[in-house]
């Protein structure tokens, strides 16, 4: 049964009706179905200074379509929910952690997630916050729990596509009164809904898959209590990591193709994972919609799609390197999600625990035979050059 057919057994509407209706405003005559953006930096103010727009760095209509369509993806049919949007993905990454910790307290990170996330382990020591870490895999996380005021995961993580059991980590940190943030970049929220897994934050990079198109930079922060959206809200006005309108225009656009993109990906991307599975120059393969995959039994259990991301190795960095100058639907970019297939050699950059022929694969939208006969004839023309 497709992830379709699986919610449409449920109440309401599907996810494509959701990513195509969400967020827009109630109809009105001789108005756009979407509105453009909104370029403000100050809005008419006489009197008091009540009301949802003052200034520019506070609020903007266009955000807030953005933020309200958001929203209803991150759990449908659920008012309340809280979306605070930002000009990267690190941005709202950064808004989460520095709003919720203070000097004294201890925050839970994974040891193989996103790359930047050691710079921030800097900056939290720095301001006297002790920062514990633990992997992904295995939940090896609750092991250093205890007393902690805030609990990060990323699953999958990203590139290593680790999974953990989110529904277990947080029973096991709320009981402890211990906070639960979820990065949920890699699967969206067609992927999987962390506030429905029990998570008090669910934040993204918006830069890959949700938007898709790899050309905006956006994040977002999700959460239904007001009193932890505020804090959230009101770290994006000290910090002024807002979008631009333009920018959140594109993003709300983009988000009515998501399912379309989303299934066209993830049914790809296991094609291929299928298919890599049985190639011999292939090693350490990973996707948690392979049934043999390490993760694949809790991811099934709380992802609605398995994402569109592979890693694997190949015999070294010369190796990995030809394959990726062999490849001609594939771009050599650091970024996923996207709708034109990417890929890279992950051990460039440093900073993650992978071998020097480590490769993370995003799959595009382009035809999937098309894109597994690239790739089998780079991997081919790769071996042949030695």
């Amino acid at each position: 049964m497709s992830p379709q057919e699986q919610h449409h057994h449920g109440e309401g509407p599907g996810d494509g009706t959701l990513a195509v209706r969400a967020g827009l405003p109630e109809p009105v005559k001789h108005e756009p179905t979407l509105p453009g953006p909104v370029f403000a930096a100050h809005f008419h103010l006489p009197g008091e200074p009540t009301g949802p727009y003052t200034y520019g760095r506070d609020e903007n209509p266009t955000w807030t379509h953005l933020e309200q369509a958001i929203s209803t993806l991150e759990s449908p049919g659920e008012s309340g929910i809280e979306t605070v949007v930002f000009a990267s993905g690190m941005a709202a990454i950064s808004a989460v952690l520095l709003s919720q910790l203070s000097a004294g307290d201890a925050v839970v990170l994974p040891t193989d997630g996103y790359q930047a996330l050691p710079l921030l382990h800097e900056q939290l020591r720095a301001y006297g916050i002790e920062v514990r870490t633990a992997p992904t895999g295995g939940d090896a996380q609750l092991d250093v729990l205890d007393g902690a005021k805030l609990l990060w995961i990323e699953t999958p993580s990203n590139p290593g596509l680790d999974v953990c059991d989110i529904r277990r980590l947080v029973a096991a940190a709320h009981a402890g009164g211990v906070l639960v943030a979820v990065d949920n970049t890699l699967a969206t929220p067609l992927g999987q809904r962390p506030l429905e897994l029990g998570a008090d934050f669910s934040v993204a990079s918006d830069t890959k898959g949700m938007t898709g198109h790899g050309d905006i930079l956006l994040g977002h922060v999700s959460c239904r209590d007001p009193l932890r959206a505020a804090e959230v809200r009101r770290w994006r006005k000290v910090v002024g990591a807002i979008p631009g309108p333009m920018e959140a225009w594109l993003a709300h656009r983009s988000l009515a193709t998501l399912q379309l993109r989303i299934d066209r990906q993830c049914a790809t991307a296991l094609e291929l994972a299928r298919v890599l599975a049985e190639h011999p120059d292939v090693t350490g393969l990973r996707h948690p919609g392979l049934p043999d995959d390490p993760s694949h039994a809790v991811a099934a259990r709380q992802m609605r799609r398995f994402g569109s991301v592979i890693s694997f190795e190949l015999a070294g960095r010369g190796r990995a390197e030809r394959f990726l100058d062999e490849l001609r639907l594939v771009d050599d970019a650091t970024s996923f999600g996207g709708v034109r297939s990417s890929a890279e050699r992950r051990g460039r950059w440093g900073g993650d625990a992978v071998a020097e022929g480590f490769i993370r694969f995003s799959v595009g939208a382009e035809d999937p035979e098309d894109l597994i006969a690239d790739v089998l004839r780079a991997l081919d023309a790769a071996r042949k050059a030695g």
